[in-house]
Protein backbone atom coordinates (compact mmCIF):
# COMPACT_ATOMS: atom_id res chain seq x y z
CA UNK A 1 0.00 0.00 0.00
CA UNK A 2 3.11 2.38 0.92
CA UNK A 3 4.55 1.59 -2.61
CA UNK A 4 1.18 2.35 -4.52
CA UNK A 5 0.88 5.69 -2.84
CA UNK A 6 4.73 6.40 -3.88
CA UNK A 7 3.87 5.56 -7.03
CA UNK A 8 0.86 7.80 -7.48
CA UNK A 9 2.84 10.64 -6.85
CA UNK A 10 3.80 12.74 -9.87
CA UNK A 11 6.88 12.64 -11.02
CA UNK A 12 9.42 15.30 -10.81
CA UNK A 13 12.05 15.56 -14.25
CA UNK A 14 15.12 17.99 -13.55
CA UNK A 15 15.76 19.20 -17.34
CA UNK A 16 17.38 21.90 -18.81
CA UNK A 17 15.40 22.77 -21.97
CA UNK A 18 18.81 22.57 -24.77
CA UNK A 19 20.28 19.14 -23.00
CA UNK A 20 19.81 15.92 -25.04
CA UNK A 21 20.08 13.73 -22.12
CA UNK A 22 17.04 15.72 -20.77
CA UNK A 23 15.30 16.05 -24.64
CA UNK A 24 15.70 12.32 -24.57
CA UNK A 25 13.96 11.41 -21.51
CA UNK A 26 11.62 14.14 -21.65
CA UNK A 27 10.80 12.24 -25.66
CA UNK A 28 10.72 8.89 -23.42
CA UNK A 29 8.14 10.42 -20.53
CA UNK A 30 6.02 11.80 -23.52
CA UNK A 31 5.76 8.63 -25.75
CA UNK A 32 5.24 6.66 -22.51
CA UNK A 33 2.28 8.92 -21.93
CA UNK A 34 3.89 10.26 -18.08
CA UNK A 35 3.11 12.68 -16.96
CA UNK A 36 5.12 14.85 -14.94
CA UNK A 37 6.59 18.00 -13.43
CA UNK A 38 9.46 20.16 -14.76
CA UNK A 39 12.20 21.64 -12.58
CA UNK A 40 14.76 23.29 -14.35
CA UNK A 41 18.39 23.64 -13.85
CA UNK A 42 20.18 25.95 -15.53
CA UNK A 43 23.52 24.31 -17.41
CA UNK A 44 25.03 27.99 -18.04
CA UNK A 45 24.20 29.70 -14.44
CA UNK A 46 25.92 26.48 -12.20
CA UNK A 47 22.37 24.92 -11.56
CA UNK A 48 23.87 21.97 -11.64
CA UNK A 49 26.18 21.92 -8.83
CA UNK A 50 24.02 23.88 -6.15
CA UNK A 51 23.70 22.31 -3.08
CA UNK A 52 19.66 21.38 -3.26
CA UNK A 53 20.63 19.38 -6.99
CA UNK A 54 23.79 17.98 -6.02
CA UNK A 55 22.26 15.85 -2.84
CA UNK A 56 19.52 14.67 -5.21
CA UNK A 57 22.52 14.29 -8.28
CA UNK A 58 25.96 13.89 -7.10
CA UNK A 59 26.99 13.69 -10.75
CA UNK A 60 25.80 17.30 -11.32
CA UNK A 61 24.42 16.12 -13.94
CA UNK A 62 21.34 16.64 -15.81
CA UNK A 63 18.77 14.69 -15.85
CA UNK A 64 16.88 13.29 -12.90
CA UNK A 65 13.72 11.85 -12.39
CA UNK A 66 11.82 11.66 -9.19
CA UNK A 67 9.74 8.64 -9.70
CA UNK A 68 8.24 5.85 -7.83
CA UNK A 69 10.18 7.12 -4.59
CA UNK A 70 13.18 6.53 -6.20
CA UNK A 71 15.91 9.63 -7.74
CA UNK A 72 17.02 8.22 -11.24
CA UNK A 73 19.74 9.71 -13.11
CA UNK A 74 21.74 8.76 -16.48
CA UNK A 75 19.23 9.22 -19.61
CA UNK A 76 20.00 5.31 -20.50
CA UNK A 77 19.00 3.97 -17.47
CA UNK A 78 16.20 6.29 -16.61
CA UNK A 79 14.88 4.95 -20.24
CA UNK A 80 15.53 1.51 -19.49
CA UNK A 81 13.43 2.05 -16.09
CA UNK A 82 10.65 3.08 -17.79
CA UNK A 83 10.76 0.65 -20.19
CA UNK A 84 11.16 -2.16 -18.06
CA UNK A 85 8.51 -0.72 -14.96
CA UNK A 86 6.05 0.72 -17.68
CA UNK A 87 6.73 -1.66 -20.69
CA UNK A 88 3.41 -0.08 -23.27
CA UNK A 89 4.23 1.25 -25.57
CA UNK A 90 7.30 -0.66 -26.01
CA UNK A 91 10.87 1.42 -26.95
CA UNK A 92 12.88 -1.95 -27.47
CA UNK A 93 11.72 -4.66 -30.10
CA UNK A 94 11.15 -8.48 -29.10
CA UNK A 95 13.78 -9.69 -31.36
CA UNK A 96 17.10 -10.09 -29.78
CA UNK A 97 18.46 -8.89 -33.16
CA UNK A 98 16.90 -6.14 -33.47
CA UNK A 99 17.00 -5.26 -29.55
CA UNK A 100 21.27 -5.27 -30.30
CA UNK A 101 20.47 -2.99 -33.24
CA UNK A 102 18.97 -0.40 -31.00
CA UNK A 103 21.13 -1.16 -28.24
CA UNK A 104 23.92 -0.65 -30.81
CA UNK A 105 22.33 3.17 -32.37
CA UNK A 106 21.70 4.11 -28.71
CA UNK A 107 25.27 3.31 -27.57
CA UNK A 108 26.97 5.48 -30.59
CA UNK A 109 25.14 8.43 -30.19
CA UNK A 110 25.17 8.29 -25.96
CA UNK A 111 29.00 7.02 -25.71
CA UNK A 112 30.36 8.03 -29.08
CA UNK A 113 29.09 11.18 -30.12
CA UNK A 114 27.44 13.18 -27.15
CA UNK A 115 29.67 13.08 -24.17
CA UNK A 116 32.44 14.52 -26.74
CA UNK A 117 30.62 17.46 -27.55
CA UNK A 118 28.47 18.55 -24.68
CA UNK A 119 28.55 21.93 -22.59
CA UNK A 120 31.10 20.29 -19.87
CA UNK A 121 33.75 19.75 -22.92
CA UNK A 122 33.12 22.44 -25.00
CA UNK A 123 33.75 24.38 -22.30
CA UNK A 124 37.29 22.52 -21.69
CA UNK A 125 38.34 23.54 -25.39
CA UNK A 126 37.36 26.89 -25.28
CA UNK A 127 39.80 26.94 -22.09
CA UNK A 128 42.75 25.05 -23.82
CA UNK A 129 42.53 27.63 -27.29
CA UNK A 130 42.52 30.56 -24.04
CA UNK A 131 45.65 29.05 -22.45
CA UNK A 132 47.76 28.38 -25.51
CA UNK A 133 47.01 31.70 -27.01
CA UNK A 134 48.01 33.29 -23.70
CA UNK A 135 44.25 34.97 -23.62
CA UNK A 136 45.05 36.99 -26.81
CA UNK A 137 42.15 35.41 -28.90
CA UNK A 138 38.63 37.25 -29.17
CA UNK A 139 36.10 35.67 -27.30
CA UNK A 140 34.37 35.39 -31.08
CA UNK A 141 37.15 33.31 -32.04
CA UNK A 142 36.91 31.11 -29.13
CA UNK A 143 33.46 30.41 -29.99
CA UNK A 144 34.36 29.72 -33.48
CA UNK A 145 36.64 27.17 -32.32
CA UNK A 146 34.11 25.41 -29.86
CA UNK A 147 31.10 25.16 -32.69
CA UNK A 148 33.79 23.56 -34.99
CA UNK A 149 34.84 21.17 -32.43
CA UNK A 150 31.25 20.39 -31.97
CA UNK A 151 30.95 20.35 -35.88
CA UNK A 152 33.71 17.94 -36.50
CA UNK A 153 32.38 15.77 -33.64
CA UNK A 154 29.14 15.06 -34.72
CA UNK A 155 30.28 14.39 -38.53
CA UNK A 156 32.61 12.14 -37.34
CA UNK A 157 30.04 9.88 -35.41
CA UNK A 158 27.33 10.37 -37.94
CA UNK A 159 29.78 9.03 -40.58
CA UNK A 160 29.89 5.82 -39.20
CA UNK A 161 26.25 5.66 -37.76
CA UNK A 162 24.56 6.43 -41.73
CA UNK A 163 25.68 3.16 -42.76
CA UNK A 164 24.15 1.47 -39.52
CA UNK A 165 20.53 3.33 -40.06
CA UNK A 166 20.87 2.59 -44.04
CA UNK A 167 20.64 -1.20 -43.25
CA UNK A 168 18.21 -0.63 -40.31
CA UNK A 169 15.72 1.73 -40.83
CA UNK A 170 12.41 1.61 -42.14
CA UNK A 171 10.16 4.56 -41.58
CA UNK A 172 12.11 5.00 -38.27
CA UNK A 173 15.64 4.08 -37.44
CA UNK A 174 14.69 -0.15 -36.48
CA UNK A 175 12.07 -0.72 -38.92
CA UNK A 176 8.95 1.06 -38.52
CA UNK A 177 8.31 1.09 -35.00
CA UNK A 178 9.49 4.07 -32.47
CA UNK A 179 11.99 2.56 -30.45
CA UNK A 180 14.71 3.84 -27.97
CA UNK A 181 17.12 4.62 -31.21
CA UNK A 182 14.75 7.24 -32.04
CA UNK A 183 14.23 8.70 -28.51
CA UNK A 184 18.71 8.81 -28.68
CA UNK A 185 18.66 10.29 -32.44
CA UNK A 186 16.62 12.96 -32.44
CA UNK A 187 18.26 15.53 -29.91
CA UNK A 188 21.46 14.46 -31.73
CA UNK A 189 20.05 15.71 -34.81
CA UNK A 190 19.31 18.99 -32.84
CA UNK A 191 22.47 19.56 -31.93
CA UNK A 192 23.51 18.41 -35.83
CA UNK A 193 21.45 21.75 -36.57
CA UNK A 194 22.54 24.09 -34.08
CA UNK A 195 26.12 23.45 -34.95
CA UNK A 196 25.13 23.64 -38.57
CA UNK A 197 26.33 20.52 -39.84
CA UNK A 198 25.51 19.48 -43.68
CA UNK A 199 23.20 16.64 -43.32
CA UNK A 200 22.62 16.19 -47.01
CA UNK A 201 25.77 13.77 -46.02
CA UNK A 202 23.80 11.67 -43.86
CA UNK A 203 20.26 11.04 -46.06
CA UNK A 204 18.96 8.03 -43.88
CA UNK A 205 19.38 9.86 -40.53
CA UNK A 206 18.17 13.02 -41.91
CA UNK A 207 14.92 11.34 -43.55
CA UNK A 208 14.09 9.31 -40.12
CA UNK A 209 14.52 12.46 -38.05
CA UNK A 210 12.46 14.57 -39.90
CA UNK A 211 9.72 11.47 -39.94
CA UNK A 212 10.24 11.70 -35.93
CA UNK A 213 9.58 15.44 -35.61
CA UNK A 214 6.25 15.53 -36.85
CA UNK A 215 5.42 12.92 -33.74
CA UNK A 216 3.37 14.34 -31.22
CA UNK A 217 5.85 13.13 -28.10
CA UNK A 218 8.62 14.62 -29.96
CA UNK A 219 7.21 17.90 -30.66
CA UNK A 220 6.51 18.01 -26.97
CA UNK A 221 9.82 17.15 -25.67
CA UNK A 222 11.40 19.74 -28.00
CA UNK A 223 13.64 22.51 -26.46
CA UNK A 224 11.59 25.24 -27.75
CA UNK A 225 8.06 24.03 -25.90
CA UNK A 226 10.14 23.96 -22.65
CA UNK A 227 9.22 26.10 -19.31
CA UNK A 228 12.76 27.13 -19.27
CA UNK A 229 13.32 27.78 -23.02
CA UNK A 230 14.43 31.86 -23.02
CA UNK A 231 11.94 34.10 -25.22
CA UNK A 232 14.85 34.67 -27.40
CA UNK A 233 15.96 30.95 -28.19
CA UNK A 234 12.51 30.21 -29.36
CA UNK A 235 12.65 33.03 -32.37
CA UNK A 236 15.14 30.38 -33.66
CA UNK A 237 14.57 26.86 -34.30
CA UNK A 238 17.32 25.01 -35.60
CA UNK A 239 15.71 21.98 -36.20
Amino acid sequence: AEYMGIAKMKPVLYTYFRSSCSYRVRIALALKGIDYDSQAVNLLKGGQCDVSYTQLNPGRKVPALKIDGHVLTQSGAIIEYLEETRPHPPLMPKEPALRFKVREICSAIGCDIQPVGNLGILKKVGGIVQTVTDGKIEAGKVQEVRDQWARDVIVDGFSGLEPILSRSAGEYCVGNAVTAADVFLVPQVYNAHRFKVDMSAFPTIDRVSRTLRTLAAFEHAHPNNQPDCPETEKATRPF
